[in-house]
């Protein structure tokens, strides 16, 4: 990991949002915390080290663009084509000066470009010779996705480099390693590079494509129709271009007698982290957050307090944002944000539910009820997959989730949106399906 100096990193700052009000014997203490890094994603913020980026430009950064080549690519013959044309439009869309490989993936991966083990350094002239080399891609074999993972890490690895980053496509089921070893993989990477991953076409896993982004702190998403693959992969590429700032951790510090009882990512999207702690000394827990570039996110902390009497308070959770360095030690990014309990009698105070967290809470809620409808429905469960998927659209109304209510409007007849009264479509399309279980975990921000 690079050091850098503190005049470098993009501006970090944290906001709490929390009902302190706790009753008598009241013990659980629930915040938001929006933190917002501005400054990133602009040319000249960077945050590696000086000799490691040219002047006028981005932070050093690594692509690896990992594309399906099994047999199943050439079904229909355009999705290769469509494959080829994505990944051209992303290495156009590289910045002067990143490293980058494109990898093909089979039951085996191949370095399609620039080959030997290493990357290259993109310029005009590489950019054209990296896309004279995808004309070389072709469908043909199995899936074992592990394998490209393992193959990505190495050659990002070899960089020394502020950010790495992975593009993964898709097409179908990883039928050519088992769980395991996918699992193994993405144990390996984690915490190495971030990952985005797409699932093209109706014939791949959801379970495995989000969870591959959500194991490496990437995004995942569908491309049901392959011609729309070019401009989501240009979308991709400028987003890590916008990166500035790698391997940021959440740092919660707890008093004595407070556990933590979860911590997760709400918003652009809800990712659970609790199980992602490593120590960082005495009741302090660090928890992946990947890259940043100019941009805001919501995060739910839960903790546990002692009992206290009426009329205590005391500072239940101290947030702060650091970046560990490979030497152990941890970088700060001078912003902290802390989180209170004040037990009162005043029952009007410490009944009241603080609005992000009301709103936060739902959401997470919303995802599950929709993975678990989805998963209910699969079963020939009707009457609870309509139970979970009209809370679903319950919930997505309350909320104003727009995107996400016209999509369950996709898979379910809505009879009366407040009430969560719906009635499972008779034949819903697999593209719709798939995009409403893939997107499930999206989330609209409390307005403030």
């Amino acid at each position: 990991m690079a050091n850098f100096s503190k005049s470098n990193v993009p501006q970090f700052s944290v906001d709490v949002y929390q009902n302190e009000y706790l009753p008598e014997g009241g013990r659980e203490v629930n915040a938001i915390v929006t933190v917002t890094a501005t400054g990133g994603g602009t040319i000249g913020s960077a945050v590696a080290a000086p000799h490691l980026y040219a002047p006028g430009q981005g932070p050093s950064a690594a692509v690896a663009i990992m594309v399906d080549c099994s047999g199943s690519m050439d079904y229909p013959p355009t999705k290769m084509r469509n494959a080829r044309d994505a990944t051209a439009a992303a290495i156009d869309t590289l910045r002067d000066g990143v490293h980058f490989a494109v990898i093909g993936g089979t039951h085996v991966a191949k370095e399609v470009y620039p080959g030997g083990g290493r990357l290259a350094v993109a310029d005009a002239t590489t950019r054209d010779q990296a896309k004279q080399a995808l004309r070389r891609l072709s469908a043909g074999g199995g899936t074992a996705i592990g394998t490209w993972l393992r193959l990505a890490d190495r050659l990002l690895s070899s960089a020394d480099v502020a950010i790495r980053h992975g593009i993964l496509l898709t097409d179908g089921r990883n039928e050519h390693e088992s769980p395991q070893d996918l699992r193994a993989a993405l144990g390996a990477c984690a915490g190495r590079f971030t990952c985005d991953a797409r699932g093209v076409g109706t014939d791949w896993e959801v379970k495995e494509v989000t969870g591959i982004a959500s194991a490496l702190l990437g995004s995942a998403d569908i491309v049901a129709d392959p011609a729309g693959l070019a401009a989501d992969f240009t979308r991709m590429m400028e987003t890590a271009m916008g990166k500035e700032v790698a391997d940021v951790a959440l740092r919660v510090w707890t008093p004595v007698g407070t556990t933590i009882k979860f911590v997760k990512q709400v918003a652009p999207t809800v990712e659970e982290l609790t199980d992602r702690r490593t120590e960082a000394g005495p009741r302090a827990g660090d928890y992946p957050t990947g890259s940043w570039g100019d941009e805001s996110r919501d995060y739910h902390v839960c903790v546990e307090v002692p009992a206290a009497g009426l009329g205590q308070e005391m500072l239940a959770a101290r947030i702060s944002l650091v970046v560990p360095q490979s030497d152990g030690t941890a970088q700060p990014l001078g912003a902290q944000g802390l989180v209170r309990a004040v037990w009162t009698d005043d029952m009007t105070a410490s009944t009241s539910i603080n609005p992000q967290v009301a709103h936060y809470t739902g959401q997470a809620e919303l995802a599950q009820a929709i993975q678990q409808g989805l998963d209910l429905r699969k079963a020939g469960d009707v009457d609870g997959a309509t139970a979970k998927l009209g809370r679903a659209v319950q919930l997505a109304s309350e909320s104003g989730n727009a995107d996400t209510a016209k999509l369950l409007a996709k898979v379910v007849d809505v009879v009366d949106a407040a009430a969560g009264t719906v009635r499972l479509k008779a034949k819903v399309a697999e593209a719709d399906e798939m995009t409403l279980e893939t997107r499930s975990t999206k989330t609209v921000r409390v307005k403030k």
